[in-house]
């Protein structure tokens, strides 16, 4: 299964990280983490803890990547045939908000999605071109109400359409419900050519 693209999506506690885990774990006993939050508060820091104490057992080599991981694929060592990248919703959001993020002053919505989309594609191009497994997770934050500010809604909307450009290259794309773990492509319709 070497070289395949994998997207691991769901709601807020749907089991989508524990997937993942397991996902990686399954192909290969030593996996590459590439973790993308930055710790602002200490509700983010909690977080973090609790994410690092499920991988701290010798099966994972961690990697922080708030900005530029695709340059992370690119020192990936031999040992681990599989990666793991938690959380693909978090690393758009340091791309539309962070320290590089094009000022909205100057660069209009759509214009910072433009960016955003080149850095994902680049992420995408060095995930596939690493040669080993690579799972991303995601949110699904659009299956709710639609939000009361501006800013909510771009990043939902934003959330979405990364969401799509990252299932249409991947190779299997997995919805978690409850713990459980769907096959979406398996499951897709498609239009007759």
């Amino acid at each position: 299964m070497a070289g395949k693209l994998i997207l691991v999506t769901g709601g807020a506690r749907s089991g989508k990280s524990e997937f993942a885990e397991r996902y990686v774990l399954h192909y290969s006993p030593k996996c590459d983490y590439i973790a993308t939050a930055e710790i602002l508060d200490e509700e983010m820091a909690e977080r973090v803890r609790l994410h690092r104490e499920r991988r701290n057992d010798g099966h994972w080599v961690n990697h922080e990547a708030p900005y530029e991981a695709e340059k992370v694929f690119a020192s990936l060592g031999e040992d681990t045939q599989a990666v793991l990248f938690d959380c693909l919703t978090i690393y758009m959001a340091n791309l539309f908000y962070g320290k590089n993020a094009p000022d909205p002053a100057k660069v209009d919505f759509l214009g910072r999605c433009e960016y955003v989309y080149g850095e994902i594609d680049k992420l995408l191009a060095a995930a596939r071109a690493c040669g080993k497994i690579v799972v991303f997770v995601t949110n699904e934050v659009g299956s709710g109400i639609v939000p009361d500010n501006q800013m909510a809604r771009e990043y939902r909307d934003l959330a979405g359409w990364v969401n799509q450009r990252v299932a249409e290259a991947a190779d299997h794309v997995y919805l978690c419900v409850a713990g459980q773990a769907v096959d979406m492509k398996k499951l897709a319709f498609r239009f007759d050519d």
